[in-house]
């Protein structure tokens, strides 16, 4: 018998992640809860911390742990051990998954899940007190009297990776919601201003060019911005774009910034992922860099398990050779 851990991870809004199997997978496109299988000589408690960190690179706290669930799929018998936990990280990095969304509990029972992950959200829904919603209820949101209103709130909702995707090929098109998701991402709403500069990372992808004049103002805004999520974000957009379309003067921002967070315990592990990206790209333009980044990425393998980062840092000390070579 396989034995797994899986998490049900709520949000700040009560919200409850799931997770989307690939194509390829024994369970193709099933919906299931985050978690993997047990290591040798690894507890249950820190199987699933490890694995939410690899496969979503977020942050947990473990509340409570729930009854296991046994199920036979036939080619394969588990032994499921769920745990409730939350966190306070609303962007999942997928690295396995093809989709996640945040959705309200009493909307567990219509989720296509996998067979064992049914019994779960069951269990946790009667645990709760939550009653399943009907599979062909609808949740439209009230009119709002203005359309601002109506954006944001619509931005709030946003569940999926699809959703954010729509919105940002529309802002794209459109430079009035592109202003307004660059606003929203600076707002005290938590929610919003993740969801926002979330969304607006996607418009980056498809329409770079669009971010160019903001650098600056973002950069000067990060060490001021206390929305890890947010700051994910922005830390993404900026490893992606052109460097050099920003000063001097904020080069050394942003290198002081993310150094600070790659030497900090306190950095979620995208942060770092990031960081370590954007500093990178400035040792192109400064090569001293290389040096001092070589050294902070071998300090951080050494104090960090996730495969990720450790992966991530293999990676770039190979380009940073190339840069000390030529």
């Amino acid at each position: 018998m396989i034995r797994v851990t899986c998490a049900i991870i709520r949000n700040e809004d009560n919200e409850i992640l799931i997770v989307q199997r690939g194509e390829k997978t024994d369970h193709p496109f099933k919906w299931e809860f985050p978690g993997g299988k047990l290591r040798k000589r690894e507890t249950e408690e820190e199987c699933i911390i490890r694995e939410i960190r690899e496969e979503l690179s977020m942050e947990v706290i473990i509340c409570s742990k729930s009854e296991p669930v046994v199920h036979d799929y036939g080619h394969k018998k588990i032994r499921l051990i769920p745990f409730l936990c939350d966190t306070l990280d609303e962007l999942p990095v997928l690295s396995e998954h093809e989709d996640f969304k945040w959705i309200p509990a009493e909307t567990l029972g219509s989720v296509d899940f996998c067979e064992a992950d049914i019994i779960v959200a069951s269990r946790y829904l009667g645990m709760t007190g939550n009653k399943p919603a009907a599979k062909n209820r609808e949740s439209e949101t009230e009119q709002s009297e203005t359309v601002d209103k109506d954006l944001q709130k619509m931005i709030n909702n946003m569940m999926s990776m699809q959703e954010a995707e729509w919105v940002a090929a529309s802002a794209g098109e459109n430079p009035v919601l592109f202003q307004k998701l660059l606003d929203y991402s600076y707002s005290p709403d938590r929610k919003l201003a993740f969801r926002a500069s979330w969304t607006l990372s996607k418009v980056c992808d498809k329409y770079p060019e669009l971010i160019y004049p903001h650098l600056e103002k973002i950069t000067e805004e990060l060490n001021g911005i206390d929305n890890e999520s947010t700051q994910r974000s922005f830390l993404r957009i900026l490893s992606l774009t052109d460097l050099q379309k920003i000063s001097e003067r904020h080069h050394g921002i942003l290198a002081e910034h993310c150094f600070k967070a790659l030497n900090s315990g306190f950095s979620a592990i995208a942060i770092k992922a990031y960081s370590m990206e954007i500093i990178y790209k400035l040792a192109l333009i400064y090569p001293g860099l290389a040096n001092e980044l070589a050294i902070t990425i071998n300090m951080l393998q050494g104090e960090v398990s996730a495969a990720g980062i450790v992966a991530r840092g293999r990676i770039i000390m190979k380009r940073i050779a190339e840069i000390s070579k030529s």
